[in-house]
């Protein structure tokens, strides 16, 4: 009789770990429509009411829920201040958020700055905690850091799906050590970012994340150079704004997905547009330019096209002064966010 209930047991624990193996390649599989929600508790701790269509106050992320969104990306930065629109995203604050997400049955991408306040192509300002470090201890703490975060979300019960190490960085990272023209500084950089993310998960997901995503020239020359200096990563992530480069997303749209399906032959890398946005108060349009970009992704061959994610959809103007939201200035969703449906 024991030898039965054993062996009944150890058929349920096997049932159980084959089952938990299928759910999460199943999860895998399912494409990525992702919101970066940064802002979000900083919104709701200032007040901010956000509404369904029906003018029923409800919850800014359950919202974004309703229209499809099953992912969302969070950035933190070393030290930041407390400015409302500049500042939070710290380690703890980036913890609660992602649990708080997790909760609704989010997956989560974590985007690291390594900086105090925002870092993208027009700067990339190292934290003023390092800001007199040596190329060996930037590389440290770009570990220290990168560690500290994931092992703090992992406590809490939250393992990311997807790292970003750096964010917009056609010019690198940490300036000047880890600029372009220190190559060999930004890949020691970028591994020990990396190194980080795998010695707390295997299965977590680099991504490295260059801007102008039909810029296919720009995106040759990032991806050459890391070939060329041994940089690892799992993800080539993408931004596209057809805002930024001041043409309709009509005449790049064919740039970015030729762009997506030369990154994988080219590198043999996974894609994710890991920034989107369309102006608020052009919502067809902007409704338009996302349904181009996700059919974009989608239509990269064998599945390498992950997903697509809106940057600060329900960051409002009126509260963040950002056109790019895809809210109205009534508190609701605007009928944009539907093309994630």
């Amino acid at each position: 009789m024991r030898r039965l209930v054993t062996n009944f047991l150890n058929i349920i624990i096997l049932l159980t770990c084959v089952m938990g193996i299928s759910q999460s390649k199943n999860r895998a599989n399912v494409f990525v429509k992702g919101a970066d929600i940064g802002w979000l508790p900083q919104m709701e701790a200032t007040g901010y009411r956000f509404l369904d269509q029906d003018g029923t106050p409800k919850d800014g992320l359950q919202l974004l829920k309703d229209r499809g969104i099953n992912s969302v990306r969070l950035r933190v930065w070393v030290n930041p201040s407390n400015h409302k629109i500049d500042g939070h995203c710290s380690k703890e604050e980036t913890v609660a958020m992602a649990v708080r997400a997790q909760k609704m049955g989010m997956r989560i991408m974590i985007n690291f700055h390594y900086s105090d306040s925002w870092a993208d192509p027009a700067k990339q300002n190292k934290p003023l905690a390092w800001a007199n470090h040596s190329v060996a201890q930037l590389k440290q703490d770009v570990y220290n850091h990168t560690f500290e975060v994931l092992t703090a979300l992992k406590t809490a019960g939250v393992t990311p799906e997807w790292v970003q190490v750096g964010n917009e960085i056609p010019g690198g990272m940490l300036w000047p050590e880890g600029s372009t023209n220190n190559w060999s500084q930004l890949a020691q950089f970028l591994n020990s970012g990396y190194d980080a993310v795998k010695a707390v998960d295997s299965k977590i997901k680099v991504v490295v994340h260059v801007d102008e995503g039909n810029n296919g020239a720009k995106f040759r020359w990032f991806f050459d150079a890391a070939t060329d200096q041994n940089v690892k990563y799992d993800i080539i992530g993408l931004s596209y704004y057809p805002y930024w480069i001041k043409k309709d997303y009509k005449e790049t749209i064919g740039d970015l997905a030729a762009n997506l399906n030369d990154m994988v032959i080219r590198y043999n890398k996974d894609v994710m547009v890991v920034e989107v946005g369309g102006e608020y108060d052009k919502v067809q349009n902007t409704f338009d330019m996302l349904r181009a970009t996700i059919q974009a992704v989608k239509n990269v061959p064998n599945n390498r096209g992950l997903g697509v994610m809106y940057w600060e959809p329900q960051g409002e103007k009126s509260w963040s002064g950002y056109s790019l939201s895809a809210w109205q200035s009534d508190g609701k969703p605007s009928p944009a966010l539907d093309a994630f449906k």
